[in-house]
């Protein structure tokens, strides 16, 4: 799947993200899998070494939709929906970043996979990089993407992460997005109820609570990572400024550091055809 996405496109696409229609999605047929008792939600396809890709706080597995196919071409590969998010069981548990290690390493008990290579955006990237320093022997790649888990150098940006309107949810997404464009009028009013929908509010409201509360961060485990790690970073990026980035490329030993210009948040998405080639590349090394 490589093509650059415009501004209908990505909404488009949105669209399919907050409605999770599988003829607009192009995913595979949804699978679901116990794990620690809770039913996780995920999609599958192609063979070849592993790749897991992992989601960002509040969104779903669809937003690898335009990277899927392109990796599933030469990989076999898992989007999931993270326990607490998407159509995924969402206990009321204290969300902490461990608790989404832990389930991830029952995915991957339960799929019978000893090794893969993570893909992770966002509070995804955070996860990954936690999974990497604790089960270091069942991480063959990692790929951070505008990836949280750093200890901030500077109060966050004043976004609403849980928005409760359309006008916050309009505010979060043109914070996520370089181009403005793609957030349009229908795609707003979708997200927002879709949120509603999936019920994962309080899922984000436990997990931003315990990222303010600390005591999380990965600046100290970086020197830890041993697997080769690509860094994917949107020079635009308002929520997480490319400084993170910087900083994990550093923190990282023989890390690379891949910027994409006029591109913000989701480099997935907003630069699809970009991110596949570099992660492409890096996975074939």
């Amino acid at each position: 799947m490589n093509i650059r996405f415009r501004p209908v496109l990505l909404a488009a696409i949105l669209l399919a993200m907050a409605t999770f229609a599988q003829s607009q999605a192009g995913l595979p047929e949804d699978k679901v899998t116990p794990v620690f008792g809770q039913n996780i939600h995920y999609v599958e396809a192609g063979q070849g070494p592993t790749v897991i890709l992992l989601h960002g706080l509040g969104a779903v597995k669809e937003i690898w939709l335009g990277n899927f196919g392109a990796l599933a071409a030469k990989y076999h590969v898992y989007a999931i929906d993270q326990i607490g998010f998407g159509h995924s069981d969402k206990p009321l548990l204290e969300y902490r970043i461990t608790t989404f290690t832990d389930f991830l390493y029952g995915f991957m008990q339960s799929q019978n996979i000893t090794k893969a290579s993570l893909i992770g955006n966002s509070l995804g990237g955070w996860v990954a990089l936690d999974f990497a320093t604790q089960h270091p022997e069942m991480v063959d790649r990692l790929v951070l993407v505008d990836s949280a888990g750093l200890s901030f150098q500077a109060p966050p940006l004043a976004i609403d992460l849980n928005p409760a309107s359309l006008a916050a949810t309009r505010k979060m997404l043109e914070a996520i997005f370089y181009n403005k464009a793609f957030v349009t009028d229908a795609t707003v009013q979708r997200i927002f109820a879709d949120h509603m929908r999936n019920n994962d509010g309080y899922t984000i409201q436990t997990t931003l609570a315990g990222i303010l509360a600390g005591k999380q961060f990965e600046d100290a485990k970086l020197s830890t990572v041993h697997a080769p790690t690509l860094i994917v970073w949107g020079h635009d990026d308002e929520l997480l400024p490319p400084v993170y980035g910087e900083k994990l490329h550093d923190g990282i030993a023989g890390s690379r550091l891949v910027t994409l210009d006029r591109c913000g948040h989701v480099p997935q998405l907003e630069k699809a055809a970009e991110f596949n080639q570099a992660v492409l590349e890096f996975l074939g090394k």
